[in-house]
């Protein structure tokens, strides 16, 4: 860093509303004496390869990218923290969706079938589902055929577009059911992309964590734990506050945990999408 009393913040640039958030984070922490500025990157890959390096101080990472940015930290003997998390990053679930005339009872009937996922590196509408599909005996490609919809590449599901892409084609008849995660189907029937009773969950993930504010292994500790309780100290209840938390899709910051991230660690290690050191091993990721 080039200069030692501003914190750097990095984040991608997965909407133009990103701006406006982190716009508004800056100056709610300045007004409390805290100063830090933001840096944008059009894919986690890069901001994660930048964490390690020291160009940025805190990550707002995807649940993917905390799994690349802890697995490059151990490999060199370093250790990165997930100090800071949304209320509505905890405990969530992705379901496979199918019509509701689609003779399917179960997961298992779906051998030979086509199937909807998101993009490569989703964790919710694709390495979670690929993993929760191996768990119960069907291996994409071998049990099934994988029809991917791939937005946004880099961007780690963090957009809606692939999976509201995959409920598109699974109305048309394009694919014998679809991977999405719970919010959005919910989202998907309320704004009328799945007409109501057109469409019945067929199978539900465990629970898992998403997003994480990610602390870089060489950020001094004191300022670390002063961004921590800033985040922390911000309330629902504050109206100069609350527009910044709607934006952002929570009402309260919670501590980082990082017990909600075992479903993608072995998703990532059956689907050999990174490497025990970090190391991009997808083949055909492009970002």
């Amino acid at each position: 860093m080039s200069d030692s009393s501003m914190a750097r913040l990095g984040a991608v640039a997965y909407a133009p509303k990103v701006v406006t958030i982190w716009e508004g984070f800056r100056a709610h922490f300045a007004q409390r004496g805290y100063d830090f500025d933001y840096v944008l990157y059009s894919n986690y890959e890069a901001q994660v390869e930048a964490l390690m390096a020291g160009d940025i101080d805190l990550a707002w990472n995807s649940p993917l990218a905390w799994i690349r940015a802890d697995r490059m930290a151990r490999a060199r003997g370093e250790a990165v923290q997930a100090i800071a998390m949304r209320d509505t990053d905890m405990d969530l679930q992705s379901v496979l969706v199918v019509p509701t005339r689609a003779p399917a009872q179960s997961a298992a009937d779906l051998r030979s079938a086509t199937i909807g996922f998101g993009a490569i590196d989703s964790p919710q509408a694709t390495l979670i589902p690929l993993d929760h599909l191996r768990q119960a005996g069907l291996v994409g490609g071998r049990d099934y055929t994988v029809r991917r919809f791939d937005v946004l590449g880099g961007k780690h599901g963090d957009h809606i577009g692939g999976e509201r892409d995959a409920a598109l084609a699974m109305l048309a008849g394009e694919v014998d059911a679809a991977w999405m995660i719970a919010d959005n189907y919910r989202a998907f029937a309320k704004e009328g992309t799945l007409p109501a009773g057109a469409t019945r969950v067929l199978a539900t993930t465990g629970a898992f964590d998403h997003c994480n504010m990610t602390s870089g292994p060489r950020f001094d500790a004191a300022r670390r734990d002063r961004f921590r309780d800033l985040l922390l100290e911000m309330s629902w209840e504050d109206p100069h506050v609350r527009p910044l938390l709607e934006l952002e899709g929570l009402k309260a910051w919670q501590p980082g945990r990082t017990r909600g991230y075992a479903l993608l660690e072995r998703a990532v290690d059956d689907e050999g999408f990174y490497d025990a050191a970090g190391a991009i091993t997808a083949e055909g990721y492009r970002y």
